[in-house]
């Protein structure tokens, strides 16, 4: 893994060079361009505003340290984040079979592709972050002490979404169901996170157990410290932090473990 590691930052102007190409080309002939990367998220909070918050009455928490109590809001500040992490996972997952012609021909370190995609998204996420701070800031919220912490967080967020995505980028070339699969589990995974309803809702209806994993999740414990600085105005708890950044070492460890002994027949399966 260290030899692989070694290479991969000696491919850095390789690296450099795919991440441009994904950002010249993603919404290239397209008459919004980078506009649907705010539209995707802002039409998401709106479905879910109207669907939970007009039709089921559901009713935002009151800001820690603002005067804010919008549903609108709440939901965005988790929502940016997760279509983050969903975009980083299904680039990385098409990253290997979507080049098939590159790999078969070009000697290079395969986890290249997986990296430029996800340096694309961090482009984008940023972008989205920026605009959200702004949003914040005119609602009212206190977030200025906190927004070193927010980068602290975005970038935890995409070892994180790298380590899935190298998972998933190499699985796919031998069990190509995975791409189907995939998005039944993020789905899944996106109601099993508090992104539309708090997370202390759940106290009391569900088994304890069953409740302690959910309060794990390492993408509600990413929802949740974004929400405490952005929404709420307050500092997140360290210890999940910890935690946080334990998990996308971890995911990002195995990601980089499973590419290197899988990746020896990918110009084959290709």
């Amino acid at each position: 893994m260290t030899s692989r590691v070694r290479r991969l930052v000696g491919s850095r102007e390789l690296l450099w060079n795919l991440s441009l190409r994904e950002l010249r080309t993603k919404y290239r002939r397209s008459f919004l361009g980078w506009t649907w990367s705010l539209l995707n998220p802002i039409s998401t909070v709106l479905i879910y505003s109207f669907v939970f918050g007009r039709v089921f009455q559901a009713d935002a928490p009151q800001s820690t340290n603002a005067q804010i109590k919008s549903f609108a809001l709440y939901m965005l500040v988790a929502v940016i984040p997760w279509g983050f992490f969903g975009l980083v996972s299904n680039l990385g997952m098409s990253a290997l079979s979507g080049n098939a012609s590159l790999v078969r021909k070009v000697a290079f370190p395969r986890e290249a592709l997986v990296f430029s995609q996800s340096l694309f998204a961090v482009v984008q996420h940023s972008i989205e972050m920026a605009l959200l701070c702004l949003v914040m800031l005119i609602a009212g919220s206190p977030l200025f002490p906190h927004l070193p912490l927010v980068v602290v967080y975005m970038f935890v967020l995409a070892v994180f979404a790298t380590g899935i995505g190298l998972l998933l980028s190499v699985v796919n070339v031998y069990f190509r169901d995975l791409q189907y699969l995939w998005t039944v589990l993020l789905q899944m995974w996106f109601f099993a996170t508090p992104i539309v309803y708090p997370a202390d809702l759940l106290e009391g209806r569900i088994p304890e157990w069953l409740r302690t994993i959910l309060e794990y999740n390492p993408m509600a414990i990413a929802v949740e410290g974004f929400r405490d600085l952005l929404y709420h105005g307050e500092w997140p708890s360290f210890a999940r932090l910890g935690v946080f950044v334990l998990f996308a070492v971890g995911a990002l460890v195995v990601g980089m473990w499973v590419f290197g002994r899988l990746s020896r027949r990918l110009a084959e399966e290709l």
